[in-house]
């Protein structure tokens, strides 16, 4: 399996980005959920946004919540960030992440920074 991440870059506050992750690799319909984290420097790790293969049941962190949009592109099997009204604190590499089953660890892409200036 290989996910390929877009669409970071440096932008202002309150500006918006859309990322892209593209799968590949694997019979795409055997996924089972798709997610966004994000790195900010100097800190761990951590969960943004994830979404049933299936584009069902989009679930956000409460810090993008209304801001942040998941979205499954079916014709082009990958899975969409649009992201509005960023902050700087929105600052980190973002990854995509997919995984086929409920309890099985999650298939890592490459990250794409996003650097926001106030």
């Amino acid at each position: 399996v290989q996910l390929q991440a877009s669409g970071g870059g440096s932008v202002q506050g309150g500006a918006s980005l859309r990322l892209s992750c593209a799968a590949s690799g694997r019979t795409i319909i055997s996924f089972y959920k798709a997610a966004w984290f994000r790195q900010a420097p100097g800190k761990e790790r951590e969960y943004v946004a994830s979404i049933a293969w299936n584009g069902r049941n989009p679930h956000y962190a409460d810090s993008v919540k209304d801001r942040f949009t998941i979205s499954r592109v079916n014709t082009e099997n990958a899975v969409d960030l649009q992201m509005n009204n960023l902050k700087p604190e929105d600052t980190a590499v973002y990854y995509c992440a997919t995984t086929i089953g409920s309890h099985t660890p999650w298939i890592w892409g490459q990250g794409t920074l996003v650097t926001v200036s106030s």
